[in-house]
């Protein structure tokens, strides 16, 4: 008899206990989601962001208009109206590029990793959700934030006379530039998190990338210097965002410099969530 049961318990085709629970992207997407709004840290660390971008570029704006008339020739000639109200960029970038970062790591070290991938075995599909979600949300927020500091910015030079408008040749891409070195820079800091999988060391490696290697290559001689430095991450994001002049690359070049690091960042990331055991 319990042959017979058991006969019959295998016959015809095997349905899923739970046929409306299948793991899609969309659903890790809609879980991700849920995560990333409900940290508080989240919230605070955006907010940071905002007040960065737009209050450095609102001070330094309204200090370069008061002192106008001591600037030096050389200053007058470098002087760009749009980088200037957009400088908090140097600064907030290092906010979200933290961000990033958390996101990821902060998984690995509390072990909600383990129950995300037990949830989706693929693993891969995790990576894209939060990539989206991180792309998604500080997109939107930097493309408010950077705007604001534009406008802000120019009122506070047109004191001078020396404000521009967002139809002025480059403004538009300048402005909407800052806002995608953001959400790139993000995406670098995310997956560092997501590779060396400790938070220290993950803002470590965003700090040197971004802050520390730059002006310790000025240090070289001026032929290593010239060669690497426009291809760094901060000097190809200020290539395609500000003012290219001198060495740096044009502005498409740094663009696509800049995602190649993003790219290859999260190749990287990619790899070592497939392969290795959280």
């Amino acid at each position: 008899m319990t042959s017979t049961l058991a006969d019959d318990r295998t016959e015809g085709p095997v349905t899923p206990r739970y046929p409306g629970m299948k793991v899609t992207q969309a659903r890790v997407f809609n879980s991700e989601w849920t995560k990333f709004r409900s940290l508080r840290s989240t919230n605070i660390t955006l907010l940071v962001s905002v007040l960065l971008t737009v209050g450095l570029g609102a001070l330094i704006s309204a200090v370069t208009a008061s002192h106008w008339a001591s600037a030096s020739p050389a200053d007058r000639a470098t002087f760009n109206a749009v980088v200037t109200s957009l400088d908090g960029v140097n600064i907030s970038q290092l906010a979200v590029g933290v961000l990033g970062v958390l996101l990821l790591s902060g998984e690995y070290a509390t072990g909600m990793i383990r129950a995300s991938l037990t949830a989706v075995p693929k693993r891969l599909p995790v990576l894209w959700a939060k990539l989206g979600v991180f792309a998604g949300v500080v997109g939107a927020v930097s493309v408010a934030a950077a705007f604001g500091s534009f406008f802000l910015g120019q009122s506070l030079l047109s004191s001078k006379h020396l404000n521009v408008s967002i139809g002025s040749p480059d403004a538009l891409r300048m402005v909407l530039g800052a806002a995608v070195y953001l959400v790139l820079v993000g995406i670098i800091g995310m997956a560092l998190g997501g590779l060396l999988r400790n938070t220290a060391a993950g803002i470590s490696s965003l700090v040197a990338l971004f802050f520390v290697i730059p002006p310790v290559l000025g240090l070289l001689p001026t032929s290593w210097s010239d060669r690497i430095g426009p291809y760094l991450p901060s000097n190809a994001g200020e290539a395609f965002w500000g003012h290219p002049t001198g060495t740096h690359l044009s502005a498409l070049a740094g663009l696509l410099v800049l995602c190649l690091w993003a790219a290859a960042a999260v190749a990287a990331a990619a790899i070592r969530l497939k392969k290795v055991d959280a």
